[in-house]
């Protein structure tokens, strides 16, 4: 199954800059150290975004969870670099009870 209602995912601006790219948050760090050494940054965040929406388009939900505040969506899959290349991660996204449009969570680096 793809991820329901992929076409209104949406990735709030800070989670792109104060947690993936961040190389100071407690968390994020270590995944701003992954997705830095792909070529992503600050000077082409769009291009991450992208690239971000475009895998929760193209590739299938493999797990759901379900919470008490909404559902969460766990893809895997391949996604595409600024050289063009692709490197496997997975994505969470989450859909808020009484809301429509999937919010990225967060990403987890695969394999170089």
């Amino acid at each position: 199954m793809k991820l329901p209602n992929s076409k209104v995912a949406y990735i709030p601006r800070e989670k792109l800059l104060g947690y993936l790219l961040s190389e100071t948050h407690p968390v994020g760090k270590s995944k701003a150290k992954f997705f830095r050494k792909l070529g992503f940054d600050e000077t082409n965040v769009n291009k991450l975004e992208g690239s971000l929406l475009a895998f929760a388009y193209t590739n299938d939900v493999e797990e759901v969870k379900e919470t008490p505040y909404g559902v969460s969506y766990i893809i895997n899959g391949s996604i595409k670099l600024p050289n063009r290349k692709t490197v496997t991660i997975k994505t969470v996204w989450f859909i808020e009870t009484g809301k429509n449009s999937p919010r990225f969570v967060t990403a987890i680096p695969g394999i170089i």
